[in-house]
């Protein structure tokens, strides 16, 4: 009979447990030296091992040939134990003996000592199921169990578990395996299947599988039930009902260039094609993620990718968005999953909210104008938007040749010291590792305003102990003379320097009259006495 390879493949050692090393090992050292607890609570997400771990202890303890803290799996105790036939070994779930009753039965025949093994060992499953009352009969015998006796508790939800049964339990936390850690066991089982498996393809399982073991082999299970031959990408995507990394870079594209057309027409083939709209959703989620983290820490982010922004003509889309544009994007996605689970027809939730994405000229909300705004920061930055002056009639031209206009010191060029560089009294490198530790307090509407680069709109000095931030514009002065934003960079400033440093910000071309203009002012002045006083 066919078994499947989740079942097939569970872990009967602690050695086998993928990912989970550090609570493998302290199990095992108590093992060892005899130190073990009386009430082990395993807590983490599903398919991590939490069940599987429970039984090969439930083992250990028993196993009448131990090797270095594993159950050798060949002895009686052993044997009996897999095979679900040892009575002193018994495995509860709380979803459905959740009552007091069934606490109270049990804790009625936990006194009773073992028939075929040396400890009675409970696994209590889910034990966030039991009701108040169950928890309540199950406080006393946990706290001082017979010596003969060991509770193992698993649950995925910890916070629903009272205080009082924490309390009396050693906690182990079973993390997220990773996607490197999940893609050579699978792997592994398809080498010993002969399963014919491409990396790409198991990065793939390895992503959708979302840290649980359990959900990688079933998807590798299903994939390969339903495909012959080489398991390749194309057809992982294909038998999963997902659109893929390359079609969802596509959407993106269109997204980028505010294609409503061209993403509609895309879509459409998605959903004609029989593609799964909460998984087109969840991956264009993932794919907006991973831009605005790219975006944001090119560097540092590098280990918090869920592994979609792989591709090199993906991570292209990173300069086609802005980070105000990513939030927007990533909030309207999440808002349309949200709405799945009580929509009526998920294909025009999907839709307005493709064209939500591509035209955010249709909300006027402060995220929409946001993101249109950063846009256009950012392209008027790099050169690619550039404001020409408007076209003249003919009626103006005459005009203008009739009526020349008066010299005037704005037409002139600026004067020597207002384009020199202000001379700092910081060493070479100070304001690239200033903004480069500065960014990762700022908040996201502000890093467009600080960057290493030449020609960044925001640029900084030290003089006679004050770090002064020069801005190109008034716009970008009122964004940067916050006190959060000052207080922020004079004590990053202060740990670089080793020394007070105290911030203020100011526009590199100060608002004042020109002396053309002051001359003309302060004539007219004397002129019309008592109309404009003007101070100098």
């Amino acid at each position: 009979m066919y078994q499947a390879l989740y079942r097939k493949y569970r872990p009967q050692t602690f050695d086998d447990v993928v990912g989970q090393q550090a609570v493998t090992q302290t199990i095992k050292n108590q093992l060892l030296t005899g130190k073990l607890s009386h009430a082990y609570l395993f807590t983490g997400s599903r398919g991590t091992g939490k069940t599987s771990s429970a039984k090969i202890l439930a083992k250990a303890v028993n196993c009448e040939n131990p090797q270095n803290g594993n159950p050798c799996n060949c002895c009686n105790a052993c044997r009996s134990i897999d095979a679900g036939s040892c009575m002193d070994v018994l495995e509860i779930d709380a979803a459905s003996n959740n009552g007091v009753d069934n606490v109270r039965d049990l804790r009625d025949d936990a006194v009773y000592s073992p028939s075929q093994v040396k400890k009675r060992v409970y696994i209590i499953d889910e034990v966030h199921m039991l009701s108040i009352s169950a928890f309540n009969a199950l406080l006393k015998i946990i706290e001082e169990p017979p010596e003969h006796l060991l509770f193992i508790l698993a649950t995925t939800e910890l916070h629903k578990v009272p205080s009082t049964i924490l309390s009396r339990c050693q906690r182990y936390s079973f993390r997220r395996i990773s996607q490197e850690d999940i893609a050579a066991r699978l792997q592994y089982v398809a080498y010993q299947e002969d399963i014919e498996l491409e990396d790409a393809a198991a990065r793939i399982l390895a992503r959708l599988a979302d840290g649980g073991m359990r959900d990688g082999l079933s998807l590798l299970d299903q994939c390969a039930s339903a495909t012959a031959g080489e398991l390749t990408a194309d057809r992982v995507y294909g038998c999963l009902g997902i659109a893929g990394i390359q079609e969802c870079g596509k959407l993106m594209g269109h997204i980028a260039d505010h294609n409503t057309a061209g993403a509609l027409s895309l879509f459409n083939r998605f959903y004609s094609e029989g593609k799964d709209l909460g998984a087109l959703m969840d991956e264009l989620a993932c794919l907006t993620r991973d831009l605005m983290i790219m975006k944001t820490a090119p560097k540092e982010g590098i280990t918090m990718l869920s592994g979609v922004a792989t591709d090199r003509e993906v991570q292209s889309l990173i300069q086609r968005f802005s980070m105000g544009e990513l939030t927007r994007m990533l909030g309207i996605i999440q808002q349309t999953m949200d709405g799945f689970v009580r929509s009526t027809s998920r294909r025009v939730d999907a839709e307005l909210c493709v064209v939500k994405l591509c035209q955010p000229e249709l909300s006027l909300d402060a995220e929409a104008l946001n993101a249109r705004l950063t846009r256009m920061e950012d392209q008027l930055r790099s050169g690619v938007l550039t404001v020409s002056a408007p076209a003249k009639n003919a009626d103006t031209a005459a005009q203008e040749e009739e009526y020349p206009p008066a010299p005037d010191d704005r037409d002139a060029p600026p004067a020597p010291e207002e384009i020199a560089p202000m001379k700092s009294d910081a060493p070479a490198g100070f304001w690239v590792d200033l903004v480069s530790q500065a960014r990762r307090e700022l908040p996201p509407t502000l890093l467009g305003f600080f960057t290493t680069a030449p020609n960044s709109p925001v640029q900084g000095t030290v003089r006679d102990g004050k770090l002064i931030l020069l801005c190109t514009s008034q716009y970008e002065l009122e964004m940067v003379n916050k006190p959060n934003v000052l207080e922020l960079f004079a004590r990053k400033a202060s740990a670089l320097l080793g020394r007070p440093v105290r911030a203020e910000a100011t526009t590199k071309s100060a608002n004042k009259p020109n002396s053309h203009q002051l001359e003309e002012l302060l004539s007219f002045g004397r002129a019309n006495s008592g109309i404009i006083n003007i101070k100098e």
